[in-house]
């Protein structure tokens, strides 16, 4: 349920250049310009930059036998401390999200131990009973993978033609992990880069384009290249993650397992075309995926894939913003209003009836420090670049997140449009 508790943030900047004081109540936001009645709580925005708290719609928060890399607390408290109050879980768990049972069963303990908000999604597999996990409150399908993945397995385009009919019929949402793998050995990142090539990529978007014969809203998971960008214009929307932003290969020793991540880091100057399409990319999310440091300690080719990001994901874009490489109203769009739009969830935002979660920020930025993150997992790819985590977040009106200290909140549930209460 949503605070009851009135806050007022004063003094904020808005993206249209105007300040305004935003009065909160009941979780959601009451009143926005000059202030209003008594309030239990009063910030002083001055100086700070106040977003809309993210949705990051694509995390792996593990749990169960995977709690050694992460569980529900220990990620949703990463999640907080980064300025994301929603998130969205993938169904490669184990066991997998592809039956009700085992849907209902993360839902509940996403419940018990989250403290952000959250949706779960549906595996998609030849066999995997769509209408029934629509009903029971999937978010989306997927991701779906058309290429194997740590703790996914891709199915046949044959497969993903039948499971993007019946998703259609649900009118949902099929979220897709496009890869083309090559044969030989997989032994540093340059190896991984060429097996899951940047042309392979692109093939596969165009692939899942035709096995989508009846026009089902897809969303392309993690785009690693400008071609694939391109290759997946009028077939769905795009996701980018901060890793194929803000990192490539070429920055790590070739055989640094902590670069390791399905599709892989890419060369240097694809990073930087990858930038040149920034305005084509709809998403931003960053498929936070942790393992254990000795999982990660071991000969490259027996080491998963996957690095954790959802704490860094909108601290490196901000600090991409003072830069002035581009601007705050895209890292908004991006990470919070594009996302809550394409799943159908209230909106965050600077108007009345908007969801209260808001993350306010320093406008100074920090170097990533491993030790100073909350997942379980202890490392970041990301250790040394630039940052601006925020100071405090606000999630349905409570403050959960204020100077590095947690508070209660009320974190949701958000089922999909299917969703039928038994």
């Amino acid at each position: 349920m949503p605070s009851s508790c009135a806050i007022v943030l004063r003094n904020v900047s808005l993206p249209e250049g105007r300040v305004a004081d935003i009065g909160v109540m009941d979780g959601i936001v009451t009143h926005v310009g000059a202030a209003g009645g008594p309030a239990d709580r009063t910030i002083d925005c001055t100086g700070l930059m106040v977003l809309p708290a993210a949705v990051d719609m694509h995390v792996h928060m593990r749990g169960g036998s995977q709690s050694a890399k992460e569980d529900w607390a220990s990620g949703s408290r990463s999640a907080l401390a980064g300025g994301v109050t929603v998130v969205v879980d993938q169904p490669n768990t184990i066991p997998p999200i592809t039956t009700p049972d085992a849907l209902c069963a993360r839902v509940f303990e996403a419940k018990s131990h989250s403290l952000c908000s959250f949706a779960i999604n549906s595996g998609v597999t030849f066999d995997t009973p769509v209408k029934a996990m629509w009903s029971v409150g999937a978010m989306a399908f997927g991701e779906t993978f058309y290429a194997p993945s740590s703790y996914g397995e891709a199915i046949t385009p044959e497969e993903l033609t039948t499971a993007l009919r019946e998703i259609q019929s649900c009118c949902a949402l099929a979220t897709i992990h496009a890869e083309e793998i090559a044969s030989g050995e997989d032994h540093d990142l340059s190896s991984h880069d060429r097996l899951r090539s940047c042309s392979g990529e692109v093939q596969a978007v165009r692939d899942v384009g035709r096995c989508n014969t009846v026009g089902c809203r897809l969303h392309f998971c993690h785009m690693s290249t400008h071609a694939s960008i391109t290759a997946a214009a009028g077939l769905g929307s795009v996701e980018v993650t901060p890793h194929h932003l803000f990192l490539s290969r070429e920055q790590f020793a070739p055989e640094d397992t902590l670069g390791k991540v399905n599709p892989p880091l890419r060369s240097e100057q694809e990073r930087k075309n990858l930038w040149g399409v920034w305005d084509r990319i709809d998403i931003i999310a960053s498929d936070h995926a942790p393992h254990t440091s000795g999982e990660k300690q071991v000969p490259f080719e027996k080491a998963p894939s996957g690095i954790p990001g959802v704490e860094t994901m909108v601290p490196l874009l901000l600090a991409a913003v003072l830069e002035k490489k581009i601007p705050l109203a895209d890292v908004i769009r991006k990470t919070s209003q594009a996302p809550a739009e394409l799943l159908g969830i209230p909106l965050a935002g600077f108007a009345p009836g908007n969801r209260a979660d808001f993350s306010l920020y320093p406008k100074t930025a920090v170097p990533i420090d491993p030790d100073m993150l909350h997942s379980r997992c202890g490392y970041s790819p990301f250790a040394g670049l630039p940052a601006v985590f925020p100071r405090t977040v606000i999630l349905g009106g409570d403050v959960v997140y204020d100077e590095g200290e947690f508070h209660p909140g009320s974190p949701a549930w958000f089922p999909g449009k299917g969703f039928f209460p038994r």
